[in-house]
């Protein structure tokens, strides 16, 4: 079961993940400018397109999950998200076509986002209602590990496609062949999910309840929800999406693009803090068993609101005097690590209090819409507002005063606000 849940959410994530470790890539192929920092706020906000219509995905399959089950939506969502992302790999550029390129792409990216708000943070709620009373942290914290291991693996293709192929080669197909191999993984998790059986809450919530239904609207109508709900967003989603997005997402482009480090060594690197990474996401989940959900959480807020901006700065103080000795790749190396560290402390506990904040009957839409409206609006536009707001005031590092603004921000309101929810209760009424 653990397998079956995770593989499909691998996948999402890889297929989700591929496009953007793919967005220098894409900025010639489908932006074509004069200026190249043009080309890739181009990308970066198509990428981010993806990440603001997940809240619509959630509202819809967050609502279908609570109605008709968990399985049902999940078989959905893996299959729209695996024929939008094998597509995209049959795309003409914009040279072939013009400007039918980008609008098919930014379309398809639409439909992967569409996608991803249904599956990301449903899976959370489907491993949870599975996972039992007992260390629930640890055991759902496996799932976290699929964005991880997304980037993981989209990455290592990417390394091994640019060590293959000339520079030349890869930007003419080259790029395509991650999106082709989506394909054959997709076949693979439609495998595995059609032996995951119904959550026994839902199956119980049925037997207490035949005639379910869709609970959006009406967890907007009670205030205990809503508050929770807006304490999700802001703090648990909103600060992880925040600091994945900063330290998976944005930094390899950064260490890329401004720090105009080699592709190769940015890579080798990313690959490394990931594995990382796993086991932080790992430890967190169980520490949050021990200690609670909420020191764990407002830790890695505060961490991450302390300590981001010196990070990036130290590393473009570092890449300053190229080439690099090896001391300099190894202090860029720890820093990244404790980057993924910081960022560990959000993802291990969050599939579990995702699921420990709500009541069964509303618990699907209630938890994944905020959870993917901070993913999707604050976490998927931050590499482009942070590209933005760099171009715009002629700076590297100005625009992470917006990352670094927010986690403070969801800090205090995490430290003051959030409730324990790491309590040996059953899942069916929720706390």
């Amino acid at each position: 079961m653990l397998i079956a849940a995770c593989f499909g959410t691998f996948l999402e994530w890889y297929d989700f993940l591929t496009f953007g470790a793919l967005a220098v890539t894409f900025g010639p192929l489908f932006f074509p400018s004069n200026d190249p920092s043009s080309s890739l706020l181009a990308s970066l906000a198509t990428f981010g397109v993806g990440m603001i219509v997940r809240p619509i995905g959630a509202a819809f399959f967050g609502s279908m999950g609570d109605r008709i089950g968990r399985k049902p939506v999940f078989m959905i969502t893996i299959s729209i998200m695996g024929i939008a992302t094998l597509l995209v790999g049959f795309l003409p550029t914009y040279a072939q076509i013009g400007i039918l390129a980008p609008i098919l792409l930014v379309s398809l990216r639409i439909l992967q986002g569409f996608s991803a708000g249904g599956e990301i943070g449903g899976g959370a709620i489907f491993l949870a209602e599975h996972a039992g009373e007992k260390n629930r942290g640890f055991k759902t914290s496996f799932l976290q590990l699929m964005g991880p291991f997304g980037i993981l693996a989209s990455t290592l293709q990417i390394t091994l496609l640019q060590g293959w192929l000339s520079a030349e080669e890869f930007q003419a197909w080259g790029w395509r062949i991650p999106f082709f191999v989506s394909f054959l993984l997709l076949l693979l998790a439609l495998y595995f999910r059609r032996t995951l059986e119904e959550t026994p809450v839902f199956q119980e919530l049925q037997t207490s309840s035949p005639k379910t239904e869709g609970q959006l609207l009406n967890n907007f109508k009670d205030p205990e929800i809503l508050k929770k709900m807006f304490l999700l967003f802001f703090c648990v989603s909103g600060g992880g999406a925040v600091l994945f997005f900063c330290s998976q997402v944005y930094l390899p482009i950064f260490l890329k693009t401004t720090v105009k480090l080699p592709v190769e060594l940015v890579d080798q690197l990313s690959v490394l803090s990931t594995l990382f990474l796993a086991t932080t996401i790992i430890f967190a989940g169980w520490l949050s068993d021990q200690v609670g959900r909420k020191p764990v959480i407002t830790c890695g807020l505060f961490l991450g609101a302390a300590l981001i901006l010196p990070a990036f700065w130290m590393m473009q103080a570092i890449g300053s005097h190229l080439p690099l000795s090896r001391q300099d790749i190894n202090i860029i190396g720890c820093i990244m690590f404790g980057l993924s560290f910081i960022l560990g402390l959000l993802g291990g506990p969050q599939a579990a209090i995702l699921a420990e904040l709500f009541p069964a009957k509303s618990r699907n839409s209630a938890a994944t819409f905020p959870h993917n409206l901070a993913a999707g609006w604050i976490g998927g536009m931050l590499p482009f507002i942070v590209a933005w707001v760099n171009q715009e005031f002629n700076g590297s590092l100005v625009g992470l005063w917006y990352p670094v603004m927010f986690l403070c921000f969801s800090s205090i309101i995490s430290y003051f606000y959030i409730q324990e929810t790491n309590i040996s209760y059953g899942l069916l009424d929720g706390k």
